[in-house]
């Protein structure tokens, strides 16, 4: 596992800085790690007693049946390889590559995928999985509450954080204590339980005196929905499109510049910080007109999502670019009564409604559906407001 800070905290390099501030790893420190990484018996799991114990706290953690599990920071894989054996459908993410590429040797042949990535923001696009498992990141990042939030949209409704934290060393300790990241995780979930990892010396191969636990939190199980905001930005005739490059969902078809309210925020302020973020513009409230809402739905497994299409000039804010080349190949104009096919078909199909006129839509895909517009494909936009077919 590896992300910002050395797995093992205890082992962290000579140069890092004492938190306040976090220490930090850059990405070459964790390439030069990746070949002895799995000499730490937790890292490795190679003695059978360390292996064991993980095992069966795992097992414990994990939802019971084969689910499917995100584990982040996941360094070599040894977690996930557990998580694998156990009859889960394992996703990984580490930012080195080298690591990656021991976790996909290690589990060459299994259920499992693995990608080079930053664990804040997993590129996973649109996913959802039933447990996100987490061990030694959370204490490093820099804002661990936006990343939770992250987290935890990833999930299905009642899906399961399973946090591997600590506050380690005595004299100079570093890191998170159970009661800080419970307060972190709370306004998130429906139940937290915390488990002591201290008083088990096998699962670290020696004895320990700092504080070491697991934070394992059930999401409530009612319906949520992901908020979604699109930037319609209007050029006399035609619109601004984006091409998605990077982001594991989706990618090489173009969509209208968008991304998802973060927990507490209003439609408008997540658009007007998407717009930010996506294209350079600094919108004003007063910029903004809702043309369009839409929920809509992926192909499964995705769950649903709402969709608030937001009309805007063009001049307003300033003039468009692409401030995200790792997750968008363009920015172009297109005529909106002439629009291109290698679309998302949700996003086509909101367009289209829109130039119909309609202001309320479902578009709902059904298994075997593919992602992008179907020109010869079943229309899935379903009109509310009135008579009419959008495709």
């Amino acid at each position: 596992m590896s992300f910002d800070a050395p797995a093992d905290p205890s082992r962290r390099p000579a140069t890092a800085p004492l938190n306040p501030p976090l220490p930090t790893a850059d990405d070459a420190y964790w390439e030069a790690a990746a070949a002895s990484f799995d000499d730490e018996p937790d890292h490795g799991l190679r003695d059978p007693a360390v292996r064991s114990a993980w095992a069966a706290r795992l097992r414990s953690w994990l939802p019971s049946g084969p689910a499917t599990v995100l584990d982040l920071g996941c360094g070599t894989g040894s977690l996930s390889l557990l998580a694998a054996e156990q009859g889960h459908r394992v996703t990984g993410i580490d930012r080195s590559a080298r690591m990656i590429a021991r976790a996909r040797s290690k589990l060459a042949g299994r259920d499992a995928a693995f990608l080079v990535g930053d664990a804040a923001e997993p590129p996973v696009g649109e996913r959802r999985f039933d447990a996100v498992l987490v061990r030694h990141v959370v204490w490093a990042l820099p804002d661990p509450a936006a990343a939770l939030r992250r987290w935890a949209g990833l999930l299905t409704p009642g899906g399961r954080l399973v946090l591997v934290e600590g506050r380690w060393g005595e004299a100079d300790p570093i890191g998170l204590t159970a009661a800080q990241l419970t307060a972190l995780v709370e306004p998130l979930a429906a139940r937290i339980r915390v488990e002591s990892l201290a008083h088990d010396p096998a699962l670290w191969g020696k004895e320990v005196a700092d504080e070491r636990y697991a934070l394992i939190a059930d999401l409530p199980r009612r319906h949520t929905e992901v908020v979604d905001v699109h930037l319609v930005l209007r050029r006399g005739d035609e619109v601004l499109l984006a091409r998605r490059s990077g982001t594991g969902y989706a990618d090489g078809l173009l969509n209208v510049p968008s991304g998802h309210a973060e927990d507490g925020e209003d439609v408008r302020a997540a658009m007007i910080r998407e717009a930010a973020e996506e294209t350079g513009l600094r919108l004003a409230p007063e910029d903004l007109r809702v043309a369009l809402v839409m929920q809509h739905c992926a192909p499964p497994p995705a769950r649903p999502r709402i969709g608030w299409f937001f009309e805007v000039a063009y001049g307003a804010g300033g003039e468009p670019w692409n401030r995200e080349p790792d997750k968008c190949a363009e920015l172009a104009w297109f005529p909106l009564d002439s629009l291109p096919d290698d679309m998302v078909a949700y996003s086509r199909a909101g367009l289209g409604g829109l130039r119909a006129g309609h202001r309320f839509l479902l578009h709902w895909h059904r298994p075997g559906d593919a992602i992008a517009y179907d020109p010869s494909g079943a229309g899935r936009a379903v009109v509310l407001d009135g008579p009419g077919v959008t495709g």
